[in-house]
């Protein structure tokens, strides 16, 4: 194994990338490869680096303000973001970015509920704030899966207002679901272990019922529907997360058939049906996505693929022509994460990147921030290694040191896995609006007591 990367591939990288600064015109060559791009997936290599989430907010706003982009589509449950959707857009009585955030209660909840989020959400009221009456305003939605229970109350507040007879359908039909309270991973081991009865008819008939008041409200030619329309799409969109989240928990457990391949084509799913509901009111929809570099990265270009896993930037490739993949990358510094599913929330040391990794490369040139556009055309020179695997970090919710190889390493080729990254080398723990004791002592240094 190398010590150090390879000098002329430092040289040549440093060549390519453009600095970061402290600029208003960091992002120029940025919006360039942007052009007219319809989707624009901004990454993260963790889930807890402030950094992240100031420069993918920063970014978003330039594609809002100078490139009319609609809406940002996040990983995230849909009921939960589609609160601070209607705070964004003031459909609702929450007097503030945090309390719009309530709602993300679940482990990890500091991924949303952070004061980087309450920042950019305050920019994002503001800005719909002001514009005029009868104008389209920037939404804020949610992808993921998890919220089975709050997706299928969601769907019965709409029922119960817009149609009794349908809502008292699927409150029995829903009520297939009540034995296992809010565990959907209970449902999954029951159901897949045959103890318990499958509630896929359930989910599957409520969802084609919604479609059906849908199809009945597009023939009506009614112009003053739009507020009826987002509710019921709305609607349309938690009936679907219960649909596919019945499958994901049943598939958990005793099937061959892999969840995360389920969670990628679901979040797509959402993502696609986003696209049609803007398109059809306001046109050509423009969204930027918020997640994790294993998800908006392609897995064609990872090894992930010789377990033939997929990812949402390798499916939106395949659907749409106007794609923009951008990951996101640091070296050291500290990162909120915990030390397992559902432990309390920390402030961890993150340790410098691994050699032979892209990260180690990035580094070597001295650059605090810089970014990369990744060159697809194979007679463009670029270095061969950035063609080839090469090891990339990924630290989720979870974070251990003591595997880091093991656990947060995997071989990807980046000129392939992403159109652009930024690399900002020295990278900070982002700060939970709650962040409890751990979090405010911070992990202690490898080389305590001796500080060297």
């Amino acid at each position: 194994m190398k010590h150090k990367p390879d000098t002329a591939l430092v040289e040549a990288v440093w060549e390519m990338a453009y600095p970061l600064e402290e600029t208003s015109a960091n992002y120029d060559p940025l919006m360039d490869l942007v052009g007219n791009a319809q989707l624009v997936l901004l990454g993260e290599s963790t889930h807890g680096t402030h950094e992240f989430y100031k420069e993918r907010a920063a970014i978003t706003r330039r594609l809002i303000l100078e490139n009319q982009f609609d809406a940002i589509a996040v990983e995230a449950d849909w009921p939960d973001a589609y609160r601070v959707n209607r705070y964004v857009r003031g459909a609702s009585q929450d007097e503030s970015p945090a309390e719009a955030l309530e709602e993300f209660q679940r482990f990890p909840a500091w991924m949303w509920r952070n004061t980087d989020m309450v920042e950019f959400l305050h920019w994002l009221r503001a800005h719909n704030d002001v514009q005029p009456a009868g104008s389209k305003k920037v939404g804020f939605y949610g992808l993921d899966l998890y919220r089975l229970r709050a997706s299928m109350n969601a769907v019965l507040e709409y029922l119960d207002k817009a149609d009794p007879n349908l809502a008292r359908v699927a409150r029995i039909r829903y009520a297939c679901f009540d034995q296992f309270g809010e565990n959907g991973r209970a449902y999954g081991f029951l159901t897949g272990a045959g103890q318990a009865k499958s509630c896929r008819e359930e989910a599957v008939m409520t969802l084609v019922d919604l479609q059906s008041l849908a199809a009945e409200s597009a023939a009506r030619n009614s112009r003053q529907r739009a507020e009826d329309d987002e509710e019921l799409f709305n609607a349309m969109q938690n009936a679907r997360l219960v649909k596919n989240a019945e499958l994901y928990y049943r598939t958990m457990f005793l099937s061959d058939e892999s969840t995360w391949n389920l969670r990628a084509h679901h979040m797509v799913e959402m993502l696609d049906m986003l696209v049609e509901h803007l398109d059809s009111r306001q046109g050509r929809a423009k969204i930027v996505v918020w997640a994790h570099n294993s998800h908006v990265g392609d897995a064609l270009a990872t090894d992930r693929s010789e377990k033939d896993e997929v990812s949402i930037g390798q499916l939106v490739r395949e659907r749409y022509q106007d794609v923009m993949l951008i990951g996101f990358t640091t070296h050291h510094g500290t990162v909120t994460a915990a030390s397992n599913w559902d432990r309390p929330v920390e402030r961890k040391i993150v340790r410098p990147a691994l050699p032979d990794s892209h990260e180690a490369i990035f580094h070597e040139t001295g650059r605090d921030g810089l970014l990369l556009p990744c060159v697809k055309d194979e007679d463009v020179p670029v270095p061969d290694e950035l063609r080839e695997p090469l090891l990339q970090r990924s630290i989720g919710v979870i974070y251990s040191p003591d595997t880091e190889r093991q656990s947060h390493y995997f071989h990807a080729r980046l000129m392939r896995q992403f159109d652009a990254v930024v690399h900002i080398d020295e990278t900070h723990a982002v700060e939970p609006l709650e962040p409890g004791a751990i979090w405010n002592v911070g992990e202690v240094p490898q080389t305590y007591p001796f500080a060297v």
